[in-house]
């Protein structure tokens, strides 16, 4: 299993962060990996939500089956199982200048194609695509607190 982590500071709420990593529409335009959303079970991922996606990888069509175990109280942690097992997890914390934003990607590949995409996304990792995921979550943020609210 291969580990990766990053961090970052934003001006807003732990609350206004939860909300663009729980949007699937706001996640599809931060996300590292194109992905297409199969199934949902509700309009958002909230803690014991399932949803079902499809991206490529290591050029191959793959499925994940993603189940979020928090959303809320400061963390947002999911696993997408599917020719490997990424587990992703949030944690956010206030601070007298905003909120401080932890992310963190495991990634296990399980036989030769597994390990195979494993290696293909940790490369992906390792080039940066969290630090530049983490930094488009804050530009959604920062986007999100300027845009005024619809009447």
């Amino acid at each position: 299993m291969s580990t990766w982590s990053t961090n970052t500071s934003v001006s807003e709420s732990p609350e206004a962060v939860i909300d663009v990593l729980s949007d699937p529409e706001i996640i599809r335009r931060w996300s590292p990996i194109d992905f297409e959303l199969e199934e949902l079970d509700g309009e958002r991922l909230v803690a014991g939500s399932h949803a079902r996606v499809a991206g490529r990888l290591a050029g191959r069509r793959t499925v994940f089956d993603v189940d979020v175990s928090a959303a809320g109280d400061g963390r947002f942690a999911l696993t997408a199982s599917g020719p490997i097992d990424i587990e992703v997890e949030y944690e956010v914390f206030e601070d007298e200048a905003g909120t401080d934003v932890w992310a963190t990607v495991s990634v296990t590949g399980r036989g030769l194609i597994g390990r195979v995409i494993a290696h293909a996304t940790d490369t992906l990792l390792a080039g940066g695509a969290l630090d530049k995921a983490l930094g488009r979550v804050a530009s959604e943020i920062e986007d999100a607190r300027h845009t005024p609210a619809l009447a």
